[in-house]
């Protein structure tokens, strides 16, 4: 079951596709066309395969030929669509915890949208591939609350659904009214313990009962009570207990909107949500900003990136 866009191409030859991707940047000019096509039509999967095919029959590394045929944004985006998808995420923190200032945008959301078993799995490939402790690297760059919420969120406990006790509802409501709204300063660990290890059906219910309580939604409290990259994750955290694919719906909109895009967040989010949630993102999208995430990548990008961006989207609604 996937509400991915991007499926498993059938019939697949792995070695016809090799193929023509060397013939389209063999010789003078690059046929990106071709490229685009192949590449975005092909789930990770089979664009492993292709990569296999290609050092068999040319004895040449596809992801360098590439980099080397292809140039700016497109050039991210097909590179982006060649990582493993295990790699992808671990790949996104590596580089936003590294050198010179952290990219806490890349942090939020790669730690407050994924399952604990991507976590898990995340934090595995971390240390196979650059072998480092993907936690030791994230404390060394972070601190304070914000610090300590993703160190919560990268143990992956969250506590599994099951039955809702209403009456812990009740509870955790309450000492998070008490820990925001009522006390002159936030007692931020009350809300990193409770939001980031009980269950995503028992706090869809909490944020319900908190509304009841104090008047106002979570969100708002967190919004006046705290800032910067903490209020920002913690932003993050309600959004995605609430909707995973409408927190990448509003995530792909800024990425967009206004002046300017971020074309590193919009190639992250469509790349790795094309084979889990892209077709529910683009029913978020529709719903909540009067215009289809199509129409959006269409007046804002342009070229060949525009065409793979749009293949990706699949569709208009």
């Amino acid at each position: 079951y996937t509400r991915g866009t991007v499926t498993a191409f059938s019939p697949f030859d792995a070695r016809a596709d090799a193929e023509a991707l060397r013939k389209a940047m063999k010789g003078m000019g690059t046929d990106e066309e071709t490229v685009l096509k192949i590449l975005t039509s092909r789930n990770n999967a089979q664009r492993q395969e292709i990569a296999a095919a290609f050092k068999t029959l040319f004895g040449r590394d596809l992801v360098d030929d590439l980099k080397s045929e292809l140039t700016g944004k497109f050039e991210t985006l097909m590179v982006s669509l060649m990582r493993p998808t295990a790699i992808f995420d671990a790949h996104a923190l590596k580089h936003a915890i590294k050198g010179a200032g952290t990219n806490e945008k890349v942090l939020t959301e790669i730690l407050a949208s994924r399952t604990p078993a991507e976590v898990r799995n995340i934090k595995q490939v971390y240390l196979q591939e650059y072998e480092a402790n993907l936690e030791d690297k994230i404390t060394g760059e972070t601190s304070g609350y914000f610090q300590r919420l993703l160190v919560v969120l990268l143990q992956a406990n969250r506590d599994p659904d099951g039955r809702v006790d209403e009456g812990l509802v009740e509870q955790d409501a309450q000492v998070l009214f008490r820990a925001g709204e009522l006390k002159w300063g936030t007692d931020e660990e009350k809300f990193i313990t409770i939001l980031g290890t009980r269950s995503i059906s028992h706090l869809r219910r909490v944020f319900d009962k908190y509304m009841t309580i104090s008047g106002f939604q979570i969100e708002e409290t967190i919004d006046r009570e705290t800032s910067g990259d903490l209020e920002k994750l913690l932003l993050a955290v309600v959004k995605c207990i609430r909707s995973v694919p409408a927190y990448f719906a509003e995530t792909l909109y800024y990425s967009m909107k206004g002046a300017g895009t971020d074309d590193d967040t919009l190639i992250r989010v469509m790349v790795s949500r094309s084979e889990i949630d892209l077709l529910d993102i683009r029913q978020e999208f529709r719903k909540n900003f009067a215009k289809s995430l199509h129409q959006m990548i269409q007046k804002d990008t342009s070229g060949d990136y525009r065409k793979a961006l749009l293949l990706l989207c699949g569709g208009d609604d």
